[in-house]
Protein backbone atom coordinates (compact mmCIF):
# COMPACT_ATOMS: atom_id res chain seq x y z
CA UNK A 1 0.00 0.00 0.00
CA UNK A 2 1.33 3.42 -0.92
CA UNK A 3 1.81 5.50 2.23
CA UNK A 4 2.73 8.82 0.60
CA UNK A 5 0.50 10.11 -2.16
CA UNK A 6 1.93 12.90 -4.28
CA UNK A 7 -0.08 15.32 -6.43
CA UNK A 8 1.81 17.84 -8.54
CA UNK A 9 1.20 20.76 -10.86
CA UNK A 10 3.41 23.28 -12.60
CA UNK A 11 2.53 26.14 -14.91
CA UNK A 12 4.77 28.58 -16.74
CA UNK A 13 4.21 32.30 -16.57
CA UNK A 14 2.07 33.22 -19.60
CA UNK A 15 4.12 33.53 -22.77
CA UNK A 16 7.35 32.20 -21.25
CA UNK A 17 9.11 28.82 -21.00
CA UNK A 18 8.71 27.11 -17.65
CA UNK A 19 11.88 27.41 -15.57
CA UNK A 20 10.35 25.46 -12.66
CA UNK A 21 10.53 21.68 -12.28
CA UNK A 22 8.61 19.23 -10.10
CA UNK A 23 9.42 15.53 -9.73
CA UNK A 24 8.48 12.42 -7.78
CA UNK A 25 11.13 9.72 -8.00
CA UNK A 26 10.53 6.81 -5.65
CA UNK A 27 10.65 8.19 -2.10
CA UNK A 28 12.12 11.51 -3.27
CA UNK A 29 9.95 14.52 -4.14
CA UNK A 30 11.16 17.96 -5.15
CA UNK A 31 10.42 21.33 -6.67
CA UNK A 32 13.08 23.53 -8.27
CA UNK A 33 12.74 27.15 -9.33
CA UNK A 34 15.16 28.31 -11.99
CA UNK A 35 16.68 31.72 -11.24
CA UNK A 36 16.13 34.12 -14.13
CA UNK A 37 18.99 36.51 -14.85
CA UNK A 38 18.16 40.06 -15.87
CA UNK A 39 18.13 40.16 -19.70
CA UNK A 40 20.80 42.89 -19.73
CA UNK A 41 23.28 40.79 -17.73
CA UNK A 42 25.77 38.40 -19.29
CA UNK A 43 25.47 34.96 -17.68
CA UNK A 44 28.65 33.56 -19.25
CA UNK A 45 26.62 30.47 -20.18
CA UNK A 46 25.02 29.10 -23.33
CA UNK A 47 22.28 27.49 -21.23
CA UNK A 48 19.41 28.95 -19.27
CA UNK A 49 17.49 28.24 -16.06
CA UNK A 50 15.03 25.85 -17.75
CA UNK A 51 17.90 23.69 -19.01
CA UNK A 52 19.56 23.83 -15.60
CA UNK A 53 16.51 22.72 -13.61
CA UNK A 54 15.81 19.85 -16.05
CA UNK A 55 19.39 18.62 -15.74
CA UNK A 56 19.37 18.97 -11.96
CA UNK A 57 16.24 16.82 -11.68
CA UNK A 58 17.83 14.13 -13.82
CA UNK A 59 21.04 14.12 -11.77
CA UNK A 60 19.16 14.16 -8.45
CA UNK A 61 17.19 11.09 -9.52
CA UNK A 62 20.36 9.29 -10.58
CA UNK A 63 22.13 10.18 -7.34
CA UNK A 64 19.18 8.98 -5.25
CA UNK A 65 19.22 5.61 -7.03
CA UNK A 66 22.98 5.20 -6.67
CA UNK A 67 23.37 6.20 -3.01
CA UNK A 68 20.38 5.12 -0.97
CA UNK A 69 21.99 6.12 2.34
CA UNK A 70 23.15 9.57 1.20
CA UNK A 71 21.73 12.64 2.90
CA UNK A 72 19.65 15.12 0.93
CA UNK A 73 22.49 17.71 0.97
CA UNK A 74 24.85 15.04 -0.36
CA UNK A 75 22.41 14.16 -3.15
CA UNK A 76 22.02 17.80 -4.08
CA UNK A 77 25.78 18.39 -3.99
CA UNK A 78 26.36 15.41 -6.27
CA UNK A 79 23.71 16.64 -8.70
CA UNK A 80 25.15 20.18 -8.77
CA UNK A 81 28.64 18.85 -9.43
CA UNK A 82 27.47 16.58 -12.25
CA UNK A 83 25.47 19.31 -13.97
CA UNK A 84 28.47 21.64 -13.73
CA UNK A 85 30.46 19.12 -15.76
CA UNK A 86 27.79 19.15 -18.48
CA UNK A 87 28.60 22.69 -19.63
CA UNK A 88 32.38 22.93 -19.41
CA UNK A 89 32.67 25.71 -21.97
CA UNK A 90 30.61 28.09 -19.86
CA UNK A 91 31.89 30.56 -17.28
CA UNK A 92 30.57 28.90 -14.15
CA UNK A 93 32.22 31.54 -11.94
CA UNK A 94 29.85 34.16 -13.34
CA UNK A 95 27.41 35.06 -10.51
CA UNK A 96 24.54 34.99 -13.03
CA UNK A 97 25.30 31.41 -14.15
CA UNK A 98 22.10 29.29 -14.29
CA UNK A 99 20.87 28.45 -10.80
CA UNK A 100 17.86 27.12 -8.93
CA UNK A 101 16.21 27.15 -5.55
CA UNK A 102 15.35 23.70 -4.16
CA UNK A 103 12.81 22.12 -1.87
CA UNK A 104 13.19 18.35 -1.41
CA UNK A 105 11.59 15.72 0.81
CA UNK A 106 12.23 11.99 1.16
CA UNK A 107 10.05 9.40 2.88
CA UNK A 108 12.30 7.04 4.86
CA UNK A 109 9.44 4.95 6.21
CA UNK A 110 9.70 6.40 9.71
CA UNK A 111 10.53 10.05 9.01
CA UNK A 112 10.19 12.67 6.32
CA UNK A 113 13.57 14.22 5.56
CA UNK A 114 13.51 17.71 4.11
CA UNK A 115 15.85 20.22 2.50
CA UNK A 116 15.06 23.85 1.70
CA UNK A 117 17.53 26.04 -0.20
CA UNK A 118 16.63 29.66 -0.91
CA UNK A 119 13.01 30.79 -1.28
CA UNK A 120 11.05 27.62 -2.12
CA UNK A 121 9.33 26.76 1.19
CA UNK A 122 7.98 23.54 2.65
CA UNK A 123 4.60 23.80 4.41
CA UNK A 124 3.65 20.99 6.79
CA UNK A 125 0.89 19.78 9.11
CA UNK A 126 2.54 18.06 12.07
CA UNK A 127 0.15 16.94 14.77
CA UNK A 128 -2.19 19.89 15.29
CA UNK A 129 0.35 22.46 14.07
CA UNK A 130 0.82 23.97 10.61
CA UNK A 131 4.06 25.75 9.81
CA UNK A 132 6.40 26.68 6.98
CA UNK A 133 10.03 25.63 6.80
CA UNK A 134 11.83 28.51 5.12
CA UNK A 135 15.36 29.55 4.24
CA UNK A 136 15.01 33.24 5.02
CA UNK A 137 18.58 34.33 4.27
CA UNK A 138 17.68 35.64 0.83
CA UNK A 139 14.79 37.69 2.20
CA UNK A 140 16.96 39.12 4.99
CA UNK A 141 19.91 40.20 2.88
CA UNK A 142 17.77 41.32 -0.06
CA UNK A 143 15.18 43.25 1.96
CA UNK A 144 16.57 46.74 1.42
CA UNK A 145 17.37 46.06 -2.23
CA UNK A 146 13.84 44.80 -2.79
CA UNK A 147 12.35 47.84 -1.06
CA UNK A 148 14.19 50.16 -3.44
CA UNK A 149 13.52 48.06 -6.55
CA UNK A 150 9.83 47.56 -5.79
CA UNK A 151 8.62 50.91 -4.52
CA UNK A 152 5.18 50.35 -6.06
CA UNK A 153 5.12 53.75 -7.75
CA UNK A 154 5.67 52.54 -11.31
CA UNK A 155 4.08 49.81 -13.40
CA UNK A 156 5.63 46.36 -13.70
CA UNK A 157 7.48 46.25 -17.02
CA UNK A 158 7.87 50.01 -17.40
CA UNK A 159 11.26 51.47 -18.32
CA UNK A 160 11.83 52.73 -14.76
CA UNK A 161 10.81 49.37 -13.32
CA UNK A 162 13.21 47.52 -15.66
CA UNK A 163 16.06 49.86 -14.74
CA UNK A 164 15.45 49.27 -11.04
CA UNK A 165 15.46 45.52 -11.61
CA UNK A 166 18.86 45.74 -13.29
CA UNK A 167 20.28 47.72 -10.35
CA UNK A 168 18.83 45.14 -7.95
CA UNK A 169 20.27 42.26 -9.99
CA UNK A 170 23.76 43.77 -9.92
CA UNK A 171 23.60 44.23 -6.16
CA UNK A 172 22.22 40.71 -5.71
CA UNK A 173 25.26 39.27 -7.50
CA UNK A 174 27.44 40.38 -4.60
CA UNK A 175 25.32 38.33 -2.17
CA UNK A 176 24.99 35.10 -4.16
CA UNK A 177 26.61 31.99 -2.66
CA UNK A 178 28.75 33.95 -0.24
CA UNK A 179 29.05 33.84 3.56
CA UNK A 180 26.79 36.52 4.96
CA UNK A 181 24.71 36.42 1.78
CA UNK A 182 22.41 33.66 0.58
CA UNK A 183 22.82 30.26 -1.06
CA UNK A 184 21.32 28.72 -4.17
CA UNK A 185 22.05 25.66 -6.32
CA UNK A 186 24.33 26.84 -9.14
CA UNK A 187 27.82 25.59 -10.03
CA UNK A 188 29.36 25.12 -6.57
CA UNK A 189 28.27 21.91 -4.81
CA UNK A 190 29.27 23.45 -1.46
CA UNK A 191 25.99 25.40 -1.54
CA UNK A 192 24.07 22.20 -0.75
CA UNK A 193 25.64 22.01 2.71
CA UNK A 194 24.16 25.44 3.48
CA UNK A 195 20.56 24.28 3.02
CA UNK A 196 18.01 24.21 5.83
CA UNK A 197 17.44 20.53 6.69
CA UNK A 198 15.55 18.42 9.18
CA UNK A 199 13.27 15.47 9.79
CA UNK A 200 9.59 15.18 10.65
CA UNK A 201 8.02 12.06 12.19
CA UNK A 202 5.75 9.80 10.15
CA UNK A 203 4.49 7.98 13.25
CA UNK A 204 3.07 8.93 16.60
CA UNK A 205 0.98 11.85 17.86
CA UNK A 206 3.10 14.43 16.02
CA UNK A 207 3.17 12.55 12.74
CA UNK A 208 3.11 14.65 9.60
CA UNK A 209 -0.23 14.54 7.78
CA UNK A 210 0.30 16.84 4.80
CA UNK A 211 3.19 18.66 3.21
CA UNK A 212 3.41 21.08 0.30
CA UNK A 213 6.58 21.93 -1.59
CA UNK A 214 6.22 25.29 -3.32
CA UNK A 215 8.13 27.58 -5.62
CA UNK A 216 7.69 31.25 -4.79
CA UNK A 217 5.29 31.58 -7.72
CA UNK A 218 2.88 29.46 -5.67
CA UNK A 219 3.81 30.43 -2.10
CA UNK A 220 3.00 34.03 -3.10
CA UNK A 221 -0.65 33.05 -2.53
CA UNK A 222 0.23 33.50 1.16
CA UNK A 223 3.27 35.76 1.49
CA UNK A 224 2.53 38.24 -1.30
CA UNK A 225 -1.17 38.23 -2.15
CA UNK A 226 -2.47 37.18 1.27
CA UNK A 227 -5.12 34.84 -0.14
CA UNK A 228 -4.64 32.36 2.72
CA UNK A 229 -2.53 31.54 5.72
CA UNK A 230 -0.41 28.38 5.50
CA UNK A 231 -3.16 26.17 6.94
CA UNK A 232 -5.67 27.58 4.46
CA UNK A 233 -3.26 26.95 1.59
CA UNK A 234 -2.95 23.28 2.60
CA UNK A 235 -6.74 23.04 2.85
CA UNK A 236 -7.19 24.39 -0.70
CA UNK A 237 -4.52 22.05 -2.04
CA UNK A 238 -6.10 19.05 -0.32
CA UNK A 239 -9.68 19.84 -1.30
CA UNK A 240 -9.21 21.26 -4.79
CA UNK A 241 -5.68 20.35 -5.87
CA UNK A 242 -2.57 22.28 -6.91
CA UNK A 243 -4.05 23.35 -10.25
CA UNK A 244 -6.75 25.31 -8.44
CA UNK A 245 -4.22 27.10 -6.23
CA UNK A 246 -2.22 28.12 -9.30
CA UNK A 247 -5.43 29.34 -10.98
CA UNK A 248 -6.14 31.57 -7.99
CA UNK A 249 -2.59 32.95 -8.06
CA UNK A 250 -2.97 33.78 -11.76
CA UNK A 251 -6.23 35.54 -10.97
CA UNK A 252 -4.55 37.60 -8.23
CA UNK A 253 -1.63 38.49 -10.54
CA UNK A 254 -4.00 39.62 -13.27
CA UNK A 255 -6.12 41.68 -10.86
CA UNK A 256 -2.98 43.66 -9.96
CA UNK A 257 -1.38 43.57 -13.39
CA UNK A 258 0.52 46.85 -12.91
CA UNK A 259 1.91 45.78 -9.54
CA UNK A 260 0.87 48.87 -7.61
CA UNK A 261 -0.92 46.98 -4.84
CA UNK A 262 1.54 44.07 -4.72
CA UNK A 263 4.89 45.33 -6.06
CA UNK A 264 6.93 42.51 -7.58
CA UNK A 265 9.69 41.83 -10.07
CA UNK A 266 7.44 40.20 -12.68
CA UNK A 267 3.77 40.48 -13.55
CA UNK A 268 3.50 36.66 -13.61
CA UNK A 269 5.80 33.94 -12.35
CA UNK A 270 6.15 30.22 -12.95
CA UNK A 271 4.18 28.39 -10.25
CA UNK A 272 4.80 24.85 -9.01
CA UNK A 273 3.40 22.67 -6.23
CA UNK A 274 3.97 19.15 -4.95
CA UNK A 275 1.38 18.07 -2.37
CA UNK A 276 2.30 15.05 -0.24
CA UNK A 277 -0.48 13.28 1.67
CA UNK A 278 0.44 10.68 4.27
CA UNK A 279 -1.56 7.60 5.21
CA UNK A 280 -2.60 7.86 8.88
CA UNK A 281 -2.33 4.08 9.32
CA UNK A 282 0.57 2.89 11.54
CA UNK A 283 3.77 2.15 9.67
Amino acid sequence: MELMRVITATEAAPGRPNEDQVFHHGALVGVLDGVSAHPDLDTGCAHGPAWYTRRLVARLSEAADAALAATLPDLLATAIERVAREHPGCDLANPSTPAATACLVRDTGTELEYLVLCDSPLVADVGAETFAVVDDRFDRVYEQIRREALAGDVSVGSAVHRARQLTAALRKQELTNTPGGYWVAAADPAAAAQAVTGRLPLRGPRAIRRAALLTDGASCAVDLFGLYDWAGLLDVLTADGPVELIRQVRQAETADADGYSRPRHKRHDDATVALCLFDPAPR
